[in-house]
């Protein structure tokens, strides 16, 4: 693959906004594997090697176990993930899926779990995965090797 551009260098302003709001979702309450969970999935979604890459890290830094990073593409044939994970799972799945977009179904079924703030907090965690996925992508930027 040919060199792309490096948006930090190229757009430094609107670099820093993307991490200004990623600096807002570490406040809040969700929890760090949570948050990893939705990256990952996310990533996996969009095709982001990188993302999958740097975030299957950090999961494992924060204590996830192999077998549930593996099974995130398969969530819904597994009994690893509580029924919050699972609700979380299905709002990044269709929020990243746009065409199809958020269903009344998933919907409620966070409501019924979350309230207003958490649920919110979750949609923008997975707004912005979807965005830095585009960034990666975009200018196809590659993990490193271990």
């Amino acid at each position: 693959m040919s060199e792309r551009i490096k948006i930090p260098k190229a757009a430094p302003a609107a670099y820093k906004a993307m991490l200004a709001f990623e600096s807002y979702l570490e406040t809040t309450r969700i929890s760090p594997l949570h948050h990893e969970m939705i990256r990952i999935r996310a990533s996996q979604i969009n095709g982001c090697a990188y993302c999958i890459d740097k975030h299957s890290r950090d999961a494992r830094k924060q204590g996830e176990t192999e077998q549930r990073i593996y099974a995130l593409t398969a969530w819904r044939e597994t009994p690893f993930f509580t029924e919050e994970e699972q609700a979380i799972l299905a709002i990044t799945e269709e929020v990243t899926l746009m065409h199809k977009g958020l269903s009344d179904a998933t919907y409620a079924k966070a409501a019924a779990l979350f309230d207003e703030e958490y649920l919110a907090q979750v949609i923008m965690a997975v707004i912005i995965i979807n965005a830095w996925n585009r960034i990666g992508v975009s200018t196809h930027l590659q993990p490193a090797k271990a």
